[in-house]
């Protein structure tokens, strides 16, 4: 199982795969949301406490979590690497083609579309 721990929802591709989201209801996904969002200029001692509580929350989530997806600040994910390593998850990141398609609109502009297609998982 491997829990997702990015601000996206995971796509039906990811799903597939073996990815799941928090659960919207209660107050796991917003303690997610919560933590990878930073309102202001972090210091070395908030991104390391906003790791442990991230790999905090996939560790409590459910016993068989032994995977996380991460993706997001390049700053935060070191030190999320290494907190989820100590409660024993392997961080993973996502793999992704992107596809582009245009389309000329009827007005004569050209419509261009970028679909991100989900190919498989980098260990950390």
């Amino acid at each position: 199982m491997i829990l997702n721990l990015t601000q996206h929802p995971a796509t039906p591709s990811q799903i597939e795969a073996g990815v799941i989201d928090l659960p919207e209801s209660g107050h796991q996904r917003a303690t997610l949301h919560e933590l990878l969002t930073f309102h202001e200029l972090p210091t070395a001692d908030d991104i390391e406490g906003r790791a442990i509580a991230l790999a905090a929350l996939a560790a409590g989530h459910a016993p068989g979590v032994n995977e996380a997806m991460i993706g997001g600040a390049s700053w935060l994910m070191p030190a999320l690497e290494r907190a989820l390593k100590d409660e024993g998850i392997q961080p993973l990141y996502a793999f992704s083609l992107r596809e582009s398609a245009e389309s000329i609109q009827q007005d004569g502009s050209t419509r261009k579309v970028n679909v991100f297609r989900h190919v498989g998982f980098i260990n950390a």
